[in-house]
C-alpha cells in the first residue's frame, strides 16, 4: 500500500513533488534543527487518489494520520481532542508551486466547547481561549463549510459595536463567548447542521476542502496563467499549533531574508505583536516593520536574523519565512523561495553571484525570464506635474494608469473591451485573481508589505499601491474618497508601485533605465547561451531597439509593412489595380527608390549583423478598400449620382476588389506564389535589397542580407527565386563596382515544406520557422477564428495543453521542426536554421528550439532579453556550457 503520509521528520527538501512545497521545506527545516512546530504531510499522490476515486479518501489514509497525529502528540506532550491539555493543529494547503489561489489556512483545528475550556485552564486565559476558538469556527466555516467570511465579520462588527470597542483584541471574554454562539447560529441556519465538536471529523472535513480546493476556481485561473500542470495535486500539511496571541511576549510575522521590491540585502517584512498569522496578511491590523522588533524583543530579532541568514545560505535563495513567537520563544512554521519583482530578482541574482553564495549558472537560473518584460516598460515621468491623491505602501514597482472598477468581475468585463483598468478594493482574496489579472494595477486601502494583493501583484509583474489607508472605499455607492475629493467608479487614475503614490488622472510615462546588476545578469546570459537571438524588425528604429537590448541580427524583416505606409499605399494599390506588365511596373518604379531607402536603414543600423528580408508575404487583398465598405460607398453615390468620376473610379475599383477575393486567403494568392505571378514585384525588392547593399558597401559598412522567400512548398519554387536572386545581385555588384555577401533561403511554414527541407536545402542556404502558419497548417487551424471561438473549450477541457499559438506544440509542428532540421542538415551540413515566428520569444519554445539544434530565435525587440535568458536557461538545463554541446 502506497505511504500517504510523512511526519516532518522523514521528509527532505527533494521530496517537493510528493510532499508539496511547504511540507518538503518543512522537513529540510526540521532536519537542519531549526525549531519548527512537529507536524505531517499527507502527499500529492493522495491528492490525485482522491480525484481518481471521485472525491472519496483513499483506502489506509485515515488510519496513517491518525498513527502520525499519535506521533505529533508525543512529541509536543499534548493530546488532539483531550479536555485537559489538548493538542490543536493548523491545517494548510501545499502545492508543489506556491499558489496564490490555494485554500485559506485553517488554524485552531481541534477546538469544541470541552477542549476550549482545557485551553483555558491550561494558559489561565479564558479570553484567549474564546478568542482561539471564535477564529476557528470562523475559518473553518468558511474554507470548509463554504458560509462566506463577510457573514460572520458582520457579526465581529456588530458585536465590537455593542461593547463599544474598536479592535478586535479588545473584546472581552463575555463579549467572544456571545460571538461563538451567534457564529454557531450561523452555522446552523447556513448548513442544517449544528458546528461539528469532534475533533478527528473536523481534521478529515478539512484534508477533504484541502482536496477540493485544488479545482477551484481560482487555482485554476492562477494554474493557467502560470502554466502549472492541472495533474500535480496537493499536499496537506497539518501542524502542531503555536499562538503569538497568548499576551505582549507573543507575536507572528512574515518576512523575506531580501527586499523582494528592490533586491537589497536586508531582512523586509512585517509582524505583529499578540495575533495569529491570518492577522499579518488580512490587513484587519496595521502590521509592524520587522526591523522594530529589534527594539521591542532583541533576542528574538537576533534568534530570527540568524535563523534567516541559515535558511539562505541552506536554500541559496532569497526565502519567505512565516514564524510566530509564543511566550517568547520562536518558532518557523515556513520558508519558501520568496516572490520577487524583476528588479529583485535580477540585484538578488547578482549579488548571490558577487558573494560567493551560487555560481553563474544559478545566478541565472534564479530570475524567470518572463519577469523581464517589467524591466522593459515605462515608468511615470518624473519631469510630469502630478495631483497626488494620497500615499500607501509601495508593493510592487512600475506605474500604470486606468478608470477605476471596484469589483475583480467589472474588472474581467470592462478590460476584454480594450479598457485598461485599475482594481481598486479594501484588500484584495484569493478571490480577486481574475481582476488582478486582468487590471494593469492594484490599489488597496488596507494590508501590508506581504498582503495578499503585494505578493500577487509583485509576481505578475504588476504596480500595485496597499495599505493607503487615507482612501475611504464605498462599494456600495461605487465610489472612494480622500478627504473632501470622490473618486467614482469610471474615473482615471494613475499609481506609482514604486513610491506608493495615488494621482490624479492618467500621467505621461517614460522608458525605463537598466541597472548595471541587469546588463551584468544578462552579459552572463550570453556567455552561456548556444542559441543566437535576432528580433523582428521592419524600421530602422526597430533595428536599433533590438540592438540595444543585445539582439545579434534581425531575424525577420516583414516587407508588407512598408508597404502600408500613406505615401506608398497610392503606389502599391496601382500596382495591383494594373492591366498591363507596363503599368505595373511603372508603379513599382515609385516604390524601388522607398523600399531601397527602407532596408538602407535597417541594414546601415544592424551594422556588421546579418538582416533577413522576408518578401512581400499577404495576400493583395489586404492593400485594398475592403468589400463591404466599397459596396456602401459605390451605393451611396450611384444614388445621389453627383459625381460620376469618383463613381467610376470606385466602381473599377470594386470590380479589382472582386476580382481578388479569395474564400481562404490565408491559403490562397499570398507569398512566393504572388512572385511566380507577379515576378516583377519580387524583382523589384530584390533590386532595393542589393542596390542599399552597394551603397551602403561603398559607404564602409559590413552588409549582411539573408533574401527569404515565403511560404515555400517545392524545390522549384525556390529555384525560379534563386536564380533571379543571384542574377540581380552579380548585376548590381558589377553596376556598383562593389561586392557583398548574401544568402537566399525559405520560411519553412507549411507542413510539405518541412517535410521535404532536404530537396528545398538544395537552393535554400538557411531556413526560418514562421511557427506561426505553420501552427495554422499543422493544426488545421485559423488563429484568428480558434482563439476567439473555440480554443479556449480546448484548453478547458484539456485537449490541449496550452494554446499552441503562444507556445510551441511540440508534439506535432515540433515533430515537423525536427524532420527539417534534419532533412536540411542531412543535404547542407551546417544549414543555418532559425525560428521567427511569435513562439521565438517564449521560454518554453526557445528551451524546444536548442534541443533540436537550431542557430537562432528571433522575438520582438522588447522581447530580446528575455530571449537571451531562456536560451541561457536552456543551455544550462541541459549541462551544455562552453561549447560541450
Amino acid at each position: 500500500m502506497a505511504k500517504f503520509v510523512y511526519l516532518f521528520n522523514e521528509g527532505r527538501a527533494d521530496m517537493r513533488s510528493l510532499l508539496g512545497g511547504k511540507g518538503a521545506n518543512l522537513a529540510e527545516m526540521t532536519n537542519i534543527g531549526l525549531p519548527v512546530p512537529p507536524g505531517m504531510t499527507i502527499t500529492t499522490e493522495a491528492c490525485r487518489e482522491y480525484y481518481r476515486l471521485e472525491r472519496k479518501l483513499p483506502d489506509g489514509l485515515e488510519a496513517e494520520v491518525r498513527a502520525n497525529l499519535a506521533a505529533v502528540e508525543t512529541a509536543v506532550g499534548k493530546k488532539f481532542g483531550d479536555t485537559d491539555n489538548p493538542l490543536l493543529v493548523s491545517v494548510r494547503s501545499g502545492a508543489v508551486f506556491s499558489m496564490p489561489g490555494m485554500m485559506d489556512t485553517i488554524l485552531n483545528l481541534g477546538l469544541n466547547e470541552e477542549t476550549t475550556q482545557g485551553l483555558a485552564a491550561n494558559t489561565n486565559n479564558l479570553r484567549f481561549a474564546y478568542d482561539a476558538y471564535r477564529r476557528f469556527i470562523q475559518m473553518f466555516s468558511d474554507v470548509v463549510l463554504e458560509i462566506p467570511k463577510h457573514s460572520f465579520e458582520h457579526l465581529l462588527t456588530n458585536q465590537k459595536t455593542a461593547q463599544g470597542v474598536a479592535f478586535d483584541q479588545e473584546l472581552t471574554p463575555e463579549s467572544l463567548r456571545s460571538l461563538i454562539d451567534n457564529y454557531k447560529k450561523l452555522v446552523l441556519k447556513e448548513t442544517g447542521r449544528p458546528f461539528p465538536e469532534n475533533p478527528l471529523e473536523q481534521l478529515f472535513m478539512a484534508v477533504e476542502a484541502v482536496f477540493r480546493s485544488w479545482n477551484n476556481d481560482r487555482a485554476i485561473i492562477y494554474r493557467n496563467l502560470n502554466k502549472i500542470d492541472h495533474e500535480l495535486g496537493t499536499a496537506v500539511n497539518i501542524q502542531s499549533m503555536v499562538f503569538g496571541n497568548m499576551g505582549n511576549d507573543c507575536g507572528t510575522g512574515v518576512a523575506f531574508t531580501r527586499n523582494p521590491s528592490t533586491g537589497e540585502r536586508v531582512l523586509y517584512g512585517e509582524y505583529l505583536t499578540n495575533a495569529q498569522g491570518e492577522d499579518v496578511v488580512a490587513g484587519i491590523r496595521t502590521p509592524q516593520p520587522i526591523a522594530k522588533l529589534q527594539a521591542e524583543m532583541p533576542i528574538i530579532f537576533d534568534q530570527f536574523s540568524q535563523t534567516a541568514q541559515t535558511l539562505e545560505k541552506h536554500y541559496r535563495n532569497m526565502q519567505d519565512i512565516e514564524f510566530t513567537i509564543e511566550k517568547g520563544k520562536l518558532y518557523m512554521l515556513q520558508t519558501r523561495n520568496g516572490k520577487r519583482t524583476a528588479q529583485a530578482a535580477i540585484k538578488i541574482a547578482h549579488d548571490m553571484f558577487t558573494e560567493g553564495l551560487i555560481d553563474k549558472k544559478a545566478a541565472i537560473l534564479m530570475v524567470e525570464p518572463g519577469q523581464l518584460d517589467q524591466l522593459l516598460h515605462r515608468q511615470i515621468d518624473s519631469s510630469a506635474s502630478l495631483s497626488i491623491l494620497a500615499k500607501g505602501l509601495p508593493a510592487s514597482p512600475g506605474a500604470a494608469s486606468g478608470l477605476v472598477v471596484f469589483s475583480a468581475d467589472d474588472a474581467e468585463r470592462l478590460s476584454k473591451t480594450g479598457q485598461k483598468i485599475m482594481l481598486v478594493r479594501m484588500e484584495t482574496t484569493p478571490d480577486d485573481i481574475h481582476g488582478i489579472i486582468a487590471a494593469q494595477g492594484i490599489l488597496t486601502s488596507r494590508g501590508g508589505m506581504t498582503s495578499h494583493a503585494a505578493v500577487v501583484a509583485r509576481g505578475m509583474g504588476k504596480p500595485c499601491v496597499c495599505g493607503c489607508e487615507s482612501i475611504k472605499v464605498d462599494y456600495h455607492k461605487k465610489q472612494f474618497t480622500v478627504d473632501q475629493t470622490i473618486i467614482k467608479e469610471g474615473d482615471h487614475i494613475s499609481i506609482d508601485g514604486a513610491t506608493g503614490r495615488v494621482i490624479l488622472g492618467d500621467v505621461p510615462m517614460k522608458d525605463p533605465e537598466l541597472s548595471p546588476e541587469y546588463l551584468a545578469v544578462l552579459g552572463w546570459a550570453d556567455e552561456l547561451r548556444q542559441l543566437d537571438v535576432r528580433a523582428n524588425a521592419d524600421t530602422p528604429e526597430d533595428a536599433l531597439k533590438a540592438r540595444e537590448f543585445g539582439a545579434t541580427g534581425i531575424g525577420l524583416t516583414r516587407t508588407e509593412h512598408m508597404f502600408m505606409a500613406q505615401d506608398r499605399l497610392p503606389y502599391v494599390q496601382q500596382m495591383i489595380l494594373a492591366e498591363t506588365l507596363e503599368e505595373r511596373q511603372q508603379a513599382l518604379g515609385h516604390l524601388l527608390p522607398m523600399q531601397e531607402g527602407d532596408f538602407y536603414g535597417i541594414l546601415k543600423a544592424m551594422d556588421g549583423y546579418p538582416v533577413c528580408i522576408r518578401l512581400l508575404d499577404p495576400p493583395l487583398h489586404e492593400f485594398l478598400p475592403g468589400m463591404e465598405e466599397l459596396l456602401i460607398e459605390t451605393a451611396v453615390l450611384s444614388t445621389r449620382g453627383d459625381n460620376p468620376p469618383l463613381l467610376a473610379q470606385k466602381e473599377v475599383l470594386l470590380k479589382q476588389v472582386r476580382k481578388l477575393h479569395e474564400f481562404n486567403p490565408m491559403l490562397g494568392h499570398r507569398g512566393c506564389r504572388l512572385g511566380i505571378t507577379y515576378p516583377e514585384v519580387y524583382e523589384m525588392q530584390i533590386q532595393a535589397i542589393f542596390n542599399a547593399c552597394a551603397r551602403l558597401s561603398r559607404e564602409g559598412y559590413t552588409v549582411l542580407p539573408e533574401v527569404e522567400i515565403p511560404l515555400t512548398l517545392s524545390k522549384a519554387e525556390m529555384d525560379f527565386f534563386k536564380e533571379r536572386i543571384d542574377r540581380i545581385a552579380g548585376e548590381v555588384m558589377k553596376q556598383a563596382g562593389t561586392t557583398f555577401h548574401y544568402t537566399s533561403g525559405t520560411m519553412i511554414e507549411l507542413p510539405r515544406a518541412a517535410l521535404l527541407a532536404d530537396e528545398l536545402a538544395e537552393s535554400a542556404e538557411f531556413f526560418s520557422f514562421g511557427t506561426n502558419d505553420l501552427t495554422q497548417t499543422c493544426l488545421g487551424f485559423s488563429r484568428d477564428d480558434a482563439e476567439g471561438k473555440f480554443l479556449p473549450h480546448y484548453l478547458d477541457a484539456k485537449i490541449l495543453p496550452e494554446n499552441p499559438f503562444a507556445v510551441l506544440d511540440r508534439k506535432g509542428v515540433g515533430k515537423l521542426m525536427q524532420l527539417a532540421v534534419e532533412g536540411g542538415r542531412r543535404t547542407r551540413p551546417g544549414m543555418l536554421i532559425g525560428i521567427c515566428g511569435e513562439h521565438g520569444g517564449d521560454p518554453s519554445s526557445i528551451e524546444f528550439c536548442h534541443q533540436i539544434g537550431l542557430d537562432f530565435v528571433s522575438c520582438s525587440p522588447y522581447r530580446v532579453p528575455i530571449a537571451r535568458l531562456a536560451a541561457a536557461q536552456a543551455a544550462i538545463s541541459e549541462g551544455e556550457i562552453f561549447g560541450t554541446r
